[in-house]
């Protein structure tokens, strides 16, 4: 510690903050002034711990969560006896995700959650329950207290009984449910009852994220209203009676599914996320129609799908974060930049179909502040060096195939590989350092990332 500048420790914790978990555990291994610092809250206030099997944990290890006021946890593989434990060493839990279950469970499991009285945020991930997952019982104690809920790849015993207990709980602003088969066999995923979801949407009103997914394909496509139940207060007058949703996802709907006028209700979204499972030739594209009312849209994310070419027109101009894992040309991208002239936050693919981007970007979208490309089957080449020319550019994001980095390795080099490190140092040069460099995927959020949406390797 002699080696240390005496600062006050304010002011490494501030240091501190700009470090990895793995560079802060690196840091703590020095002494113990530096352990008490690097545990100090506010260097964990946003951090999620992953538990598996409680039973291996010391309790210097519990300690050291419980110093660090740790909140968020996502737990695998937790034993009905285990909850014990989880209560008696971090009772302040404010958020709570069950990851890769893998076994059977019953109603009574989740009986525990009443038992932290800060938990606001509850997720559950592959799991198969053969009673009610959220009983009246349960329901009834969270109905005021949980804000966040999430369910994805449950396999439910009824889901018109789950969804009708979610909607007792009243203070929900985000809620994810991507929904699997009922029962054990592998029938036909049907979706909830249109008059069950309607009653779902009244009863949330304080509801903003919506993230909506359901895996096979239904025998007959969903009503015009299905997302939007009309006013009860108001019957005949087709009035919008759902919550003010500020961001909607909808995951592996193909566009057989949704009609046209599917979204015509929710022209408060600031976001809208479409994650297509597949597309059948010959069916018309929907995102033309749907993109239309959404005039106050500041993020646009579409994951597959049709061509770019049938909907770029409909870009709404209030765009500002717009998100493509599509085939892309430079034709492609003539043709979004007029649409949105104020784009700030750019993340795209390039193949070998794509030309140079990197080339045309600066003169394209010449006011964004970050960009996200991701490489596939080529690496970064030298027109990379193209985007210094973005003024306002303070982050760049470099990501390939898991391919190409497991070929530098076996060739002695790590990712990037030498020739790309040379790129990026030529444009931090470039750019006076202003740009920040990413080669790396950034960590997962199990509270919000469930396997349907996670991207990364």
């Amino acid at each position: 510690m002699e080696d240390l500048p005496q600062l006050p420790p304010e002011v490494w914790v501030y240091v501190f903050s700009f470090l990895s978990t793995e560079e802060k555990h690196t840091v703590r291994a020095g002494c113990r002034h530096l352990k008490r610092l690097i545990d100090h809250p506010s260097l964990w206030r946003d951090y999620t711990v992953v538990l598996t099997d409680l039973r291996r944990y010391t309790y210097g290890f519990w300690d050291t969560l419980y110093h660090r006021k740790l909140t968020r946890v996502a737990v695998r593989h937790l034993r009905r006896k285990e909850w014990r434990r989880l209560v008696k060493f971090l009772p302040t839990l404010t958020a709570i995700v069950f990851v890769d279950g893998g076994r059977l469970y019953k109603g009574k499991y989740l009986d525990n959650l009443s038992r932290f009285p800060e938990l606001k945020d509850f997720g559950v991930r592959n799991a198969t329950w053969d009673e009610p997952m959220v009983g009246r019982s349960l329901a009834g104690q969270l109905h005021e207290r949980l804000t966040h809920l999430s369910a994805c790849n449950v396999r439910l015993p009824c889901t018109v009984e789950f969804i009708n207990a979610v909607s007792h709980l009243v203070n929900l602003r985000y809620l994810l449910f991507h929904q699997q088969g009922e029962g054990y066999g592998l029938d036909t995923v049907r979706p909830v009852p249109c008059s069950v979801f309607h009653n779902l949407l009244l009863s949330l009103k304080k509801l903003k994220h919506l993230s909506w997914g359901m895996r096979g394909e239904p025998p007959e496509p969903l009503p015009d209203d299905y997302l939007s139940p009309p006013d009860p207060e108001h019957p005949g007058a087709a009035r919008y009676g759902g919550p003010a949703l500020t961001s909607l996802e909808l995951v592996d709907y193909p566009e057989t599914i949704l009609p046209e006028n599917a979204l015509r209700s929710l022209t408060s979204l600031r976001s809208l996320t479409v994650r297509y499972r597949y597309i059948r030739e010959g069916i018309e594209c929907r995102l033309t129609s749907w993109l239309s009312p959404l005039q106050q849209l500041e993020t646009l994310t579409i994951i597959g799908g049709n061509s770019l070419a049938t909907y770029t027109t409909t870009i709404p101009s209030s765009v500002t974060r717009l998100t493509l894992r599509v085939a892309i040309t430079l034709k492609d991208m003539d043709s979004i930049a007029p649409k949105v002239p104020a784009l700030e936050h750019l993340d795209i693919e390039q193949n070998r179909s794509s030309g140079s981007l990197c080339r045309r970007i600066p003169m394209l979208f010449p006011q964004l502040r970050t960009l996200r490309i991701r490489f596939f089957r080529r690496e970064p080449e030298k027109d990379l060096l193209s985007l210094h020319r973005l003024r306002h550019l303070v982050q760049l994001e470099l990501l390939v195939e898991r391919s190409f980095i497991l070929r530098d390795y076996l060739n002695g080099h790590p990712w990037p590989s030498p020739c790309v490190q040379e790129l990026i140092n030529q444009l931090r040069e470039l750019s006076e350092n202003r740009i920040t460099v990413i080669t790396t995927m950034r960590q997962r959020n199990p509270l919000r990332e469930c396997d349907c949406v996670w991207e990364g390797d």
